[in-house]
């Protein structure tokens, strides 16, 4: 793959960061228009979502030391790396609903409403984002002998995240691209149903907490922290943490329905 995009000698522009610059951008872009659409303020929710973006990327990284913090304890040199590689989206994920809260009760913006703007966009970005980290080389897949195998070449890869050369793997990144992708197409459908607030994210909570937990089988960065005496990875046990956080959501909205 291509970790670096571009090389200019003096400045190397890294694909990741590319990536993720512009699934944020478009994921702002479209959030604006689905504001706007919906009789919302876009521009605000805009607003909103930029400093969750910010909040969000400090928690992934934040997370990713977390698990690794052995690694980054025995060489503290290697905190560097953070700025060319990603973090752990979960920990972003984690860090960007707290952010929120805390913004929605000061802009006095309806949280589950603003949720359900917001999260569309957020799987759009994901799936962006996602394509940069398999340009980068980062969270790599299990050995693969399926005929979409990948196999990485570049030795800057390997020197910024470890990740394996010569070997065929299983794309992980690819596959958490595509899943991102039919989710945002079926978050933005469900939006467009005008149902009762808190039905679209509670959606993407069961959904991408069920995804992503298959997901973590074809993992093969192992480091990337592990719980239950290994049973688990740590973004296995959040998966599942945000499914029953989904589940609970969506029968609170079913009671509150019918009442």
């Amino acid at each position: 793959m291509h970790p670096i995009l571009i090389d200019f000698g003096f400045f190397q522009l890294p694909a990741y960061g590319v990536l993720v610059a512009l699934g944020v951008m478009v994921g702002l872009f479209t959030l604006k228009l689905r504001g706007d659409r919906s009789g919302m303020d876009g521009a605000r929710l805009v607003d909103v979502a930029l400093w969750i973006v910010i909040w969000a990327l400090l928690g992934a990284k934040g997370l990713l030391v977390l698990v690794e913090l052995p690694r980054y304890l025995g060489d503290p040199g290697q905190v560097l790396g953070l700025f060319r590689a990603g973090g752990v989206f979960l920990g972003g994920f984690i860090a960007a609903v707290v952010a929120g809260v805390v913004l929605m009760r000061r802009y006095q913006l309806p949280a589950l409403r603003t949720m359900d703007a917001i999260i569309p966009s957020l799987a759009l970005g994901h799936a962006i984002g996602r394509i940069g980290c398999l340009m980068a080389g980062c969270c790599w897949g299990r050995v693969c002998v399926l005929p979409w195998a990948v196999t990485y070449t570049d030795p800057q890869a390997a020197a910024n995240v470890g990740t394996p050369l010569h070997i065929a793997l299983h794309p992980f990144p690819a596959y958490a691209a595509i899943f991102n992708f039919a989710l945002y197409g079926f978050l933005e459908w469900l939006y467009g149903r005008r149902l009762a607030p808190g039905r679209v994210f509670s959606a993407y909570l069961m959904l991408y907490g069920v995804g992503r937990f298959a997901l973590e089988w074809t993992r093969g960065d192992e480091s990337r922290g592990f719980v239950l005496s290994g049973l688990l990875s740590t973004s296995q046990l959040i998966g599942l943490v945000l499914f029953i956080i989904g589940v609970g959501l969506n029968l609170w909205n079913s009671r509150r329905s019918d009442r």
